[in-house]
């Protein structure tokens, strides 16, 4: 994820300042890693920078003076631009489950074994996230479903894969 687009789009309803933008980014993409500070103001401050957000108005307070950030002409532009790309499908065409597989054939080991640890660790990991997504909110049980679509196909594939078995160790060992 673009962290310095998604703050763009935190700040094109309105100005914020970076402590706001971080609990926002936190309450909708965060999950359960929450943005570091350092992470929020580097990016503010490339933003700044780069033309594509300004210091909308300086606040005194205890600590040092708060700024808040209000969204560019320039700013609007790329979170537009941004919105309207559609993201690269993300195709694992070489993925380490794989290296993994035929390393264990390549090696005598039993690639079967390897086949159904990864298939219980899967099923562990889709338990989580349907718990997770039962007590979630809308943004929660939209992420969950994401991830357990993208689990299920695994355990397709890894299914595949243990029925191919044979005819990969063929493969591998000629």
């Amino acid at each position: 994820m673009s962290l310095p687009r998604t703050l763009l789009g935190l700040l094109d309803p309105q100005p914020a300042h970076g402590y706001d933008l971080k609990r926002s980014y936190d309450q909708h993409f965060a999950g359960e890693k929450p943005l570091a500070y350092g992470q929020v103001y580097a990016a503010l401050a490339r933003m700044l920078s780069n033309g594509l957000i300004e210091v909308a108005g300086v606040e005194a307070g205890d600590g040092p003076d708060r700024k808040r950030y209000a969204i560019t002409d320039a700013g609007v532009t790329e979170l537009r631009s941004w919105l309207a790309t559609p993201e690269p499908p993300a195709a694992y065409l070489q993925s380490t489950l794989y290296t993994k597989i035929v390393l264990a054939v390549l090696t005598g080991s039993d690639p079967q074994e390897l086949l159904d640890s990864q298939r219980s660790a899967h099923l562990a990991e889709m338990r989580v996230l349907t718990r997770r997504k039962q007590g979630g909110d809308l943004a929660t049980q939209l992420v969950c479903d994401h991830a357990l679509l993208h689990l299920e196909a695994d355990l397709r594939w890894l299914e595949l894969t243990a029925a191919r078995i044979d005819d990969l160790r063929q493969a591998v060992t000629r």
